[in-house]
């Protein structure tokens, strides 16, 4: 993932009771709690850590929220294991495989692997975007109704190219890669979460670097989600693919998942 060199973003405390947390994740994160002409802000709410760009015809902030809206309600009634997620990773009667989640972003698709009962690492490389998961996973394991999906979820900082090169630990069964794309949509089709993200994160230009790292890491399998039109990601080619609507899954195969 390509960063973006951003010093207008701002730390926020909506609430006074919330001005020490926001003091905390300035520190942190490096940034300031005033900048002139700042286009985001990170803010400390009641709800939790948000991010929100500004200006007139900015779309509403982003969290991290696993209990309620659309994390919940796939939670609830996404359709388990017959979900094109789960064939993807390879789910299948008595097998969870080992995920590692290399491009986590707001932790969705990794939740939904959780829920089904994989064992999910989580790797995001953009320090605020890294923040709002970590506040998200922090609330969430607070929550009886997730509790037990949250044990099942580990969140790793850093750059995901060196983690993998420099794993210690037992090789995930799976690498999940999800990376951004050049930006063709409208950008009234695009949603919330990529309007926000695209001017902090950029483009993956390094999705070829990341997919050879996962190819060399994984001991069974790497799963690539790309937009159903869009090329492979140069380098090695997948052993097949699964298309749904809008996206496909192109699973690069090493050997088979077995119970």
């Amino acid at each position: 993932m390509e960063y973006q060199a951003h010093s207008r973003i701002e730390v926020q405390a909506l609430g006074l009771g919330n001005q020490p947390a926001a003091q905390a994740w300035a520190q942190r994160l490096g940034l300031a709690l005033q900048v002139d002409n700042a286009e985001f802000a990170l803010q400390a709410t009641d709800q939790g850590l948000q991010l929100q760009q500004l200006g007139d015809d900015a779309p509403g902030p982003v969290r991290v929220d696993f209990l309620e809206g659309g994390a919940a309600h796939r939670r609830l009634f996404g359709g388990g294991s017959g979900q094109m997620i789960a064939k993807a990773v390879g789910l299948q009667p008595g097998v969870r495989p080992r995920v590692l989640d290399a491009t986590a972003g707001l932790g969705k698709d990794a939740f939904v692997l959780a829920t089904l009962g994989c064992q999910v690492s989580l790797i995001e490389r953009q320090p605020i975007i890294a923040a709002l998961l970590e506040d998200g996973l922090r609330r969430a394991a607070g929550d009886p109704q997730v509790a037990l999906i949250m044990q099942r979820m580990r969140l790793l900082a850093g750059n995901s190219i060196e983690l993998l090169g420099n794993w210690s630990d037992e090789p995930p069964q799976v690498i999940y890669l999800d990376p951004m794309f050049p930006h063709r949509e409208k950008s009234a089709l695009v949603k919330k979460e990529m309007r926000l993200f695209r001017p902090l994160v950029g483009d993956d230009l390094d999705a070829p670097a990341l997919l050879a790292a996962a190819l060399a890491l994984a001991s069974h399998r790497v799963v690539v989600k790309r937009p159903r039109k869009a090329p492979c990601i140069e380098g090695a080619k997948p052993s097949h693919t699964l298309e749904g609507k809008s996206s496909r899954y192109d699973i690069y195969a090493k050997k088979a998942l077995k119970g």
